[in-house]
């Protein structure tokens, strides 16, 4: 299988660069071929703006979605972004790998997405009508692509627990699960969680090992989050709102879990 990981830490001597070097090996010794696109060494311009596409009016009014969707239709993309969206294509999985820095992605990683996941490619994809509102959730150009996430925090465990101060680590990550991830169609796996990352050694860092070493042979075969697909009944289309007789007595991101 092919398997592609975003990387975003921009210190290869880091704990996450030990992983992801880890992961690489674990996943090319079980005969994966496997592309990293490492977002610091690469300099990544995190920034979408008029220079993303080629062929652009000089003086002319900048508007993101329609520059995008333009640009992709006519190959007039940045050559960098036409890259990563042929690796996309080429992956059967996809493990994006990132330190949560308030509460979210780097923000390189953050531009990453907002480039690379063109209109017409990621979003903006399939029929629009009373019945069927866009490719999207559980539909879309990703559609049969495994993807995880690895994420390290500073933060103990107890602290993303059901009722600690920080939320719910499922709550924290639901944006990037459900938007970023089921979005255009990824089967999203569980993700692969290191907590108090500063209290690290030789030990917890081989066990650390042992566990994402499990994760990645199993990368094929763990049940995806069951996210609910737009599409498929469950939601009142073109509302996008779950019917009344689904999930009644939840709200909020957890409604969106079977």
């Amino acid at each position: 299988m092919n398997v592609l990981i975003v990387y975003a830490h921009p210190e290869p001597r880091s704990l996450n660069g030990s992983l992801k070097d880890f992961s690489v090996k674990r996943l090319e010794d079980a005969g994966h071929t496997v592309q990293v696109s490492d977002l610091y060494a690469m300099k990544w311009k995190a920034s979408l703006d008029e220079n993303d596409s080629l062929d652009r009016r000089a003086g002319a009014k900048f508007d993101p979605s329609h520059d995008s969707k333009h640009a992709f239709a006519n190959g007039t993309q940045s050559p960098d972004i036409a890259l990563e969206q042929d690796k996309l294509r080429w992956a059967d999985a996809v493990i994006l790998q990132f330190p949560l820095w308030w509460f979210s992605m780097p923000a390189v990683l953050k531009g990453w997405v907002e480039r690379v996941y063109a209109y017409g490619f990621a979003y903006g994809v399939g029929e629009h009508s009373d019945s069927h509102w866009g490719d999207r959730y559980g539909e879309g150009s990703m559609k049969g692509k495994r993807a995880m996430l690895i994420v390290t925090t500073g933060g103990w465990e107890s602290h993303y627990g059901p009722r600690g101060i920080n939320g719910p680590i499922d709550d924290v990550l639901f944006p990037i699960h459900h938007g970023i991830l089921y979005y255009p169609g990824f089967d999203v796996l569980p993700p692969f969680l290191l907590y108090r990352t500063s209290r690290m050694d030789e030990a917890r860092f081989s066990k650390t090992c042992d566990e994402l070493g499990q994760r990645l042979d199993d990368l094929w075969n763990t049940q995806p989050i069951a996210f609910r697909q737009q599409n498929a009944g469950e939601y009142d289309i073109p509302a996008c709102t779950l019917r009344p007789d689904i999930a009644p007595d939840q709200v909020g991101f957890a409604a969106h879990v079977a």
